[in-house]
């Protein structure tokens, strides 16, 4: 399948309720945009993106944000999307809003590992919190001071701005019994994830999201994470592998990122900062109740139309895994002062939460019932 064959055919097979999302975004987009009425020049901004536009989830979540910026602003800052591959391509993002190619970007911090190893954490990292756990130390602990840090130095001011929830492990041509299955294993992970991966042998391949489906169709790679059922359905990875391995180990939750350039967020008004910095805290939200109500359906879609095989990973390969991801995750915190600050603030505050978790929502799963 080529790739552009791939990205307009994205919504094939997502089922009513995600096809009805898909043109509410649609609608949204094109809609007339507000006129300013404060007296000042709009501000034209442009927001590049690591998805393939439209893609549920991520590249609607970013026009949802374009939107909302745009209306909330009384038309005072109107944002222009472009997709990956648009104006840049979908791993330059960091770069483009960097030098000011765009005034915004919306993408996921761990493919800057390459600039701050860091930044991982600001994503996700194994066996690490989930969403509504990440939310909580950006928002009322640490996190967003420690983010805005990091990224200083590279003239961007980040903000989170989705969240996918607890995603999958992985589709595989293969099953995983034992550790030394994933030896020789070639496999698309991003993030700390892949690390922990290659040292427990796999080769880790990193792709752009429009590339995993052909990759993993024409055996380029052996196994592919992506996201969970809502967006792994939309690429199609269901005809490109038959094993869904469980639970996401490496990733618990995934925070999206928007970028904004400092010296463009610098130029704007108080109450221009307050729309931005407002739109994207709803935009997470949003972003996560969407995911939540869509992977459910989009589970039962795949479990009911197409020949797939659940697997659970074993608790060998888990509990091999999370030695590993200890390992990593300490490494990583010895390379220098600030990636130490961000490790132990992070782990200090899931070591709190995780008490806390563990007598209510954890608690409450195993004794409510399964489905």
């Amino acid at each position: 399948m080529k790739r552009r064959d791939l990205i307009k055919g994205l919504a094939t097979g997502m089922g009513a309720a995600a096809t009805g999302g898909l043109l509410a975004a649609c609608d949204r987009r094109e809609a007339p945009q507000t006129i300013p009425v404060h007296g000042e020049p709009a501000r034209d901004w442009k927001m590049v993106t690591s998805w393939p536009r439209n893609f549920p989830g991520l590249g609607t979540g970013a026009e949802e944000l374009a939107t909302r910026i745009t209306q909330l602003s009384g038309g005072r800052i109107r944002v222009r999307v472009f997709a990956a591959g648009e104006l840049v391509p979908a791993l330059e993002v960091f770069d483009a809003v960097a030098q000011g190619t765009a005034e915004m970007g919306h993408t996921a911090a761990y493919y800057w590992r390459g600039k701050a190893e860091a930044a991982q954490f600001f994503t996700s990292i194994p066996f690490g919190m989930n969403a509504q756990e990440t939310n909580a130390w950006l928002y009322r602990g640490d996190g967003l001071a420690l983010y805005r840090e990091l990224y200083a130095p590279f003239g961007l001011v980040p903000f989170p701005a989705g969240n996918s929830g607890v995603q999958m492990g992985g589709w595989f041509n293969r099953e995983i019994r034992t550790p030394d299955d994933l030896r020789g294993l070639k496999l698309r992970m991003a993030g700390l994830g892949g690390e922990v991966l290659r040292r427990a042998g796999a080769t880790i391949v990193n792709l752009p999201p429009g590339e995993i489906f052909t990759a993993l169709q024409g055996n380029v790679v052996d196994a592919a994470d992506w996201v969970g059922p809502y967006n792994d359905l939309a690429l199609g990875l269901q005809r490109a592998a038959r094993y869904y391995y469980w639970p996401g180990w490496q990733e618990p939750s995934a925070t999206v990122e928007c970028l904004v350039n400092q010296t463009a967020w610098k130029s704007l008004p108080e109450d221009l900062k307050t729309v931005v910095a407002t739109a994207c805290e709803a935009a997470n939200q949003a972003m996560l109740t969407e995911f939540t109500a869509r992977n459910g359906q989009a589970l039962r879609t795949l479990r009911e139309q197409h020949d797939i095989q659940l697997r659970r990973f074993p608790d060998a390969v888990l509990a091999r895994l999370r030695a590993i991801a200890d390992e990593v995750l300490e490494d990583l915190a010895r390379r220098d002062p600030m990636t130490r600050r961000i490790h132990d603030s992070y782990r200090s505050f899931q070591q709190d939460v995780t008490a806390w978790h563990a007598l209510s929502e954890a608690a409450i799963y195993g004794v409510r019932g399964g489905a």
